[in-house]
């Protein structure tokens, strides 16, 4: 599943990036890394953005960014 398919209080782990090389290059340098683990705080109605919880960090990503995340969940 992609992360823009998850809901709050999911947890989740990074598979991998959908192939876009500038999406790609951004999540890195946020420090998100395929293999993460991520909770997703929450998401803003109207295909708003997503916080996650990633290594102790909050991060913000749009839906059109998380659309483009393979996530799988964990527990």
């Amino acid at each position: 599943m992609v992360l823009g398919d998850a809901h709050s209080g999911m947890k989740v782990r990074i598979i991998r990036f959908k192939d876009n090389r500038g999406l790609e290059g951004k999540l890195r340098q946020l420090g998100i890394l395929p293999g993460d683990a991520a909770k997703i705080i929450r998401q803003a109605p109207f295909d708003g953005p997503f916080l996650l919880e990633i290594r102790g960090r909050e991060i913000a990503l749009g839906s059109r960014i998380a659309e483009g995340i393979v996530v799988e969940e964990i527990e």
